[in-house]
């Protein structure tokens, strides 16, 4: 604990360096932050937490020495924090020592952070970003009237990934509706194969099954209003969905190990199971990061391959996803062009050149990804009809983002009985109104 501390404490000392352009905190903006400047002009230094750590910290690495080169006299000092980012940022908010800018993965922390007068809106970009990006990335970061924030990495996690020889042994193809899949799924267990391959040990993948099937189901405003409690988890929407859901997870004998197997079964797990020579499962339903789970002989796009989730009762191309946002806590010329930078598809094109990324940025060319399977599930985030945020990652964590509690061992005990609709959903809506009210 104490060494968390020292950490937390260098951090965020690191974030309140003086600079050379005299940013601001809270809600005041410079004049001088305000003008426009070509990159010639522009200098100073720009602190920046964020939670690229390793190899990701590598590839922003990699960004940030293209921005120095429109912008030589831009200083970039950059603390990655990791998983202690929110830790990092809130106690450095707290002392009112915020660093320039922040990379955060929660939308509901930038909330926090927004309704505190804690950062600066990003007005002087917002022309750019509404250019580059869907509406519905621009509405995600606009809170109150003002835009906030925008995902500059995202993750699709409406992708199912499967062994390409096990769908031929069984002479299916990639199902593109919720029928051919499940017909798909019974043809390949008639081989001898299970089916599905499911983590039901991580209980966040449960969650990322259901919020894929609501989305396309209950539609896009039914979502919002389940993401902020404005409808009980007892809607008939929600009931529906579990029902639903049950397609996948109620054969037991379709799922590797059966129920109580998938129950003791972790993600990696899940994957291994679908992307090996010998596979126990035929596909694995989960996001694009799938295949950096594990290391694997097969070859991509031969050997596995990927399909969107499913088109539910026609809805159209559809994305639940997750990404990390670029958030302002202190203005300044140079942190204005950083912002700029990172909402530009330039920015996009260096790290999707090296892999491991994902942009919603519309103009990105899709040539800029480095294979067919990333260039495949990162384009669709930028041309889904509907994009919403992973739904467990907005709720309190008390209720969506807790092992062992929540909505993550609620849909566990419905991963071992799916007929229990209407109890799972009484106590989804218990455990929810809870947290909720803890949160106000």
């Amino acid at each position: 604990m104490l060494a968390l501390l020292a950490g937390v404490a260098l951090i965020a000392a690191g974030c309140g360096d003086d600079d050379d352009d005299g940013g601001s905190t809270g809600a005041a903006t410079s004049g001088a932050a305000t003008q426009e400047a070509e990159p010639s002009d522009v200098s100073g230094t720009v602190s920046m937490v964020g939670i690229w750590t390793g190899d990701e910290q590598e590839s922003f690495q990699a960004v940030l020495d293209g921005f120095n080169e429109r912008y030589p006299d831009v200083t970039v000092n950059y603390n990655p924090a990791g998983d202690n980012t929110p830790t990092v940022l809130s106690t450095a908010v707290e002392g009112g020592n915020p660093p320039d800018l922040a990379t955060i993965a929660q939308p509901g922390l930038i909330r926090q952070f927004a309704e505190q007068g804690a950062l600066q809106p990003l007005t002087f970009a917002k022309e750019e970003i509404e250019a580059n990006f869907p509406q519905d990335i621009v509405d995600l970061g606009t809170i109150d009237g003002e835009l906030y924030s925008f995902v500059f990495k995202a993750a699709n996690k409406s992708t199912v990934w499967f062994n390409v020889q096990a769908f031929e042994d069984a002479g299916v193809e990639a199902p593109a509706t919720w029928e051919d899949l499940t017909s798909a799924a019974e043809t390949i267990k008639a081989s001898g194969l299970p089916a599905y391959s499911i983590a039901g040990a991580d209980g966040w993948t449960l969650t990322d099954l259901f919020e894929n099937i609501y989305l396309r189901q209950a539609g896009p405003e039914k979502y919002d209003q389940l993401t902020n409690h404005e409808i009980p988890w007892t809607d008939q929407s929600v009931k529906d969905a579990l029902t639903t859901m049950a397609d996948v997870i109620g054969d037991s004998d379709n799922i590797v190990g059966g129920t109580s197997g998938a129950l003791e079964t972790d993600f990696p797990t899940s994957v291994t199971n679908v992307l090996s020579e010998s596979p126990k499962g035929a596909m694995v339903i989960e996001g694009d990061f799938v295949p950096g789970v594990v290391t694997t002989d097969l070859e991509p796009g031969t050997d596995y391959d990927v399909f969107a989730f499913p088109s539910i009762n026609g809805s159209g191309p559809t994305v639940v996803g997750g990404g990390d946002s670029v958030v302002m806590f202190k203005d300044s010329p140079a942190g204005q062009a950083l912002v700029e930078y990172l909402a530009s598809p330039e920015a996009a094109e260096i790290w999707a050149s090296r892999g491991g990324f994902s942009s919603a940025n519309t103009q990105l060319s899709p040539d800029a990804y480095s294979d067919d399977l990333t260039r495949t599930t990162a384009t669709a985030i930028a041309e889904a009809e509907t994009f919403r945020f992973d739904m467990s990652d907005l709720a309190p964590a008390a209720f969506g983002g807790t092992p062992g509690q929540g909505e993550w061992k609620i849909l566990q005990d419905f991963l071992a009985d799916p007929t229990k609709v209407d109890q799972t959903a009484q106590k989804l809506e218990r455990s929810a109104a809870r947290a909720y009210r803890d949160q106000e």
